[in-house]
């Protein structure tokens, strides 16, 4: 790479280069920053790397973790800033753009999340010594990041229909999937090395307190009074739990049950035991609102920059409010190569179907209403709702529930995958540091 071309780049033009002391023969120029690593045709800077490392330094120790030696944590800041770059030139090439309008709303999430209004989070930042225009690009930068890693790695992952089965009838999938119960337990003790004697007061114990259950006698009380369980101060509360995680005779007992009910005494190992079923959730029928939906996709491109794909999007939505046929201008605009061909019609959603925000706002809009323009990782939108029902969604649920959980799992294999090969692949010349 030429020297030329390094400083034609954008992040050169932001250094404070020089300061010139002239004379009537020369200037001298002092460097005030210099280049700590250069990104294809990117560069990281020394400052920028000695303050990321003082900050994460900082939180290291704030945390309470003695750190490593200085040096250690600025190399490994350094990896993460070169990697940051090599994803960042990405977004720029493929023209991922972050709106202001996106910028606040998270700036208003993250104060939201500290029990903060967003003029004391300002307030914070600006005592803090850094500006709200540098965080405002830390937080496009993220968002670009997330986008560039969704759109290239969330796409590549295919999950089969057998994956889907294999997760669900294994161990794990069992468990995962599996309802939760909230029950009490009373537990009347019966040692293998009880005698005849001792069994048969077990046995006359077990009847009283069936009976006093019978006649509507108060479980906790029964619990405290009698069970030999260590929860009996607690009134033989054992909490929720998952009912797949429970042994056999319990959840086999407990899927007999309704809420509130107590079973017949169980024998165990242990001795006897009254469990008493209080809540269940999970595992029952999911009556879900469907909506049959469609939309229009539009992303920028080389010709047609963010605002101006917002602008035409606007258009669009005007030209079907005034009567013009959506299906048309879904074939005519739409980018969606999915939809397009079929007037931008998505059928009837299931749940988990679509990204957060396309939910969110189909969920939100009155029936046949035209959305206003939204953005998506996928490019902006809008959508129109022609339809909706209640269906049961018990085992789509399941499934999406699986399928969801499976591509988290490959997506953070494959993103340390395609992180690495993307550092690979670049041109990358670490100065000293």
């Amino acid at each position: 790479m030429s020297l030329w071309k390094i400083f034609k780049s954008s992040i050169i033009a932001q250094l404070a280069i020089s300061t010139l002391f002239s004379s009537a023969v020369f200037a001298e120029v002092v460097l005030l920053d210099r280049v700590a690593a250069i990104v294809d045709d990117n560069i990281v800077l020394q400052s920028e790397l000695e303050q990321r490392t003082a900050n994460i330094y900082r939180q290291i120790q704030q945390s309470g973790t003695e750190p490593p030696a200085a040096e250690i944590v600025k190399k490994q800041v350094l990896e993460q800033l070169i990697l940051e770059r090599l994803q960042l030139n990405i977004g720029d090439k493929v023209g991922v753009r972050i709106a202001d309008q996106e910028i606040d709303q998270t700036i208003a999430r993250i104060a939201a999340s500290n029990n903060i209004s967003v003029e004391d989070y300002i307030t914070q930042i600006n005592a803090s010594g850094e500006t709200m225009t540098k965080i405002r690009q830390q937080i496009a930068n993220e968002m670009i990041i997330m986008q560039v890693q969704q759109g290239t790695v969330m796409r590549a992952i295919q999950i089969s229909s057998q994956e889907i089965d294999n997760f669900l009838n294994s161990k794990e999938g069992k468990l995962v999937t599996s309802p939760e119960v909230f029950i009490g337990q009373i537990l009347l003790s019966a040692p293998s090395t009880a005698t005849v004697d001792e069994l048969e007061s077990i046995q006359a114990k077990l009847v009283t307190i069936s009976q006093q259950l019978a006649d509507g006698a108060d479980f906790k009380k029964l619990a405290i009074a009698n069970s030999d369980d260590q929860s009996a101060l607690m009134g033989g509360d054992l909490g929720w739990r998952k009912l797949a995680q429970l042994p056999p005779l319990f959840s086999a007992s407990l899927e007999q049950l309704e809420p509130g009910q107590v079973s017949e005494p169980i024998r165990s190992g242990a001795g006897f035991h009254f469990l008493k079923l209080y809540e269940r959730k999970g595992g029952e029928e999911q009556l879900i609102e469907q909506h049959f939906v469609r939309h229009i996709l539009l992303t920028p491109n080389q010709i047609r920059d963010e605002k101006q794909t917002i602008k035409l999007l606007e258009e669009i939505r005007m030209q079907i409010i005034n009567g013009e046929d959506f299906a048309k201008l879904a074939k005519q605009y739409s980018k969606d190569p999915g939809s397009a061909l079929k007037g931008g019609s998505l059928g009837w959603s299931t749940p988990g179907l679509f990204v957060s925000i396309f939910e969110e706002t189909m969920g939100n809009i009155a029936l046949n209403e035209i959305s206003t323009p939204f953005k998506s990782q996928f490019g902006w939108h809008i959508l129109q709702v022609t339809e909706r029902r209640m269906q049961d969604f018990s085992e789509d649920i399941l499934r999406n529930r699986a399928r969801n959980l499976i591509r988290q799992r490959k997506y953070s294999e494959e993103l340390h995958v395609w992180q690495q090969k993307l550092r690979d692949e670049a041109y990358i010349e670490i100065k000293e540091i």
